[in-house]
């Protein structure tokens, strides 16, 4: 069987379209012009990258920002943590509705989301325990596929439904995640099965570590770090891959839950969600291999190696160094990197920080040398998340699912702006460059 598959396989060659066809006829793969630049698809309210301004009608690359709602995410951090509060309730209340909320309104939603934080009756032992999945992300879009027969009320579109679906869908991820991950551990590797009910005033941080942990014991430190992550990742423009998703899966009239599972099935994918992981195995690789840490000169020529694609995965590419918009900076790297050296402090892993503060430091240079890039890149916040996650002790496995139990909240404005300003399935056209061929009757043919 397998010889016949791969012996069709080989006819997909066929299907290969020449890259010099695309420029031919002005058409720009990945929705990307030639210089990067994302072709304009849509408008949106809820966010906006920047990473240009224009000088003298020259467009010059600047430090990069992140606008949630049209304010800076710089500034939504500061006001929390200069509160010492969490702030990724509030980053949720942000995206959906537009407005920064009240004390009483952000206490009124903590408690609305804190009662959908759980998961229907026997929903936990039927549909999570009976086929735990190997691939958290795919477990997570069974639940939520699963979640739409437990809806009494799963097809209606309108706009007050589809909130709702989505502050549930907001509370619950955390517990599909966790739960998948602890049953999978239980059944697969003997791990001890833990299912901790979640704590209704805890914080969306606070709780994923309450009920991932076996002891539910977290220092404020921990929380602080895992809180800021989540308001990082929430949202990050409507061109993103998993946003662009549900705004298409949306504006064809679906249901929420059908949405919402395409929208997790495009953060699965290494390009988008996936990419801390494949930092966290190319840093596993350097230690491995790079005898002398603090040795900026043999670092260096460790990361030719794999610019070279001499070493590690010969891919050429240097794991979370370069992102499609920012050049000089991510903001959101920029703000985790103090926080990363507080933890990193915390768990005496000073050494390692060092090692990641040379290579995002050495990294865009030699890139820039080599490859004789005027671009410029930097460390984006892959770089630093995945390490963040190790030091919090989360497992690998849930690195992508805890970017959902984030992303969401983008996914829902995106969906619920879909429905109260679309009307219009998205459609985009596709030219086709197949020769026209004369039909061959089956005797005639070779």
């Amino acid at each position: 069987m397998t010889d016949k598959i791969n012996a069709l396989a080989q006819k997909m060659t066929n299907a290969v379209i020449p890259e010099a066809l695309y420029a031919e006829h002005k058409v720009f793969r990945g929705l990307r012009d030639l210089d990067g630049n994302g072709v304009v698809a849509g408008l949106t309210n809820i966010s906006q990258v920047s990473a240009k301004k224009n000088v003298d009608g020259k467009e010059i690359p600047v430090d990069g920002k992140l606008y949630y709602r049209g304010i800076d995410v710089e500034a939504i951090v500061a006001g929390f943590i200069a509160e010492d509060r969490f702030g990724f309730e509030e980053t949720v209340y942000l995206l959906l509705f537009g407005e920064l909320p009240s004390a009483d309104e952000l206490a009124e939603f903590k408690t609305l989301l804190g009662s959908y934080r759980s998961l229907p009756k026997n929903f936990t032992r039927d549909s999570i325990m009976k086929a735990p999945s190997r691939d958290m992300m795919n477990g997570l879009a069974r639940g939520v596929l699963t979640l739409y027969y437990y809806d009494e009320n799963p097809d209606d579109t309108s706009v007050v439904n589809v909130l709702r679906q989505c502050l549930q869908l907001i509370a619950e991820f955390p517990l599909l995640a966790a739960y998948s991950f602890n049953t999978y551990r239980h059944f697969t590797h003997g791990d001890s099965l833990i299912i901790h009910a979640p704590k209704p005033e805890l914080s969306t941080a606070e709780n994923l570590l309450y009920i991932l942990r076996a002891d539910s014991k977290y220092t404020p430190l921990e929380a602080r770090v895992l809180d800021l992550a989540l308001v990082l990742h929430a949202e990050h423009g409507g061109g993103n891959n998993s946003a662009f998703t549900a705004h298409v899966v949306s504006s064809s009239g679906t249901d929420t839950y059908s949405t919402m599972a395409a929208a997790l099935g495009s953060l699965k994918g290494p390009k988008h969600g996936g990419a801390n992981n494949r930092v966290m195995a190319m840093m596993d690789d350097i230690k491995a291999n790079v005898a002398h840490w603090n040795d900026e000169d043999e670092v260096a020529d460790y990361l030719k190696k794999i610019l070279h694609k001499e070493a590690f995965d010969k891919s050429g590419l240097i794991y979370g160094i370069g992102h499609a918009i920012y050049s000089k900076s991510d903001p959101r790297a920029v703000l985790f990197e103090g926080f990363v050296q507080k933890l990193s402090a915390f768990n005496g892993r000073e050494e390692e920080y060092a090692l990641y503060t040379s290579i995002a430091r050495l990294a865009p240079e030699i890139i820039s040398a080599e490859r004789r890039m005027y671009k410029g890149v930097s460390a984006n916040i892959d770089f630093y998340s995945g390490f963040v996650y190790e030091m919090l002790g989360l497992p690998r496995e849930l690195f992508t699912p805890i970017f959902a139990i984030s992303r969401i909240a983008g996914w829902s404005a995106h969906m619920l702006e879909e429905i109260v300003s679309g009307g219009r399935i998205i459609r985009p056209a596709y030219k086709s460059v197949a020769p026209k061929r004369d039909y061959v009757p089956l005797t005639e043919r070779i």
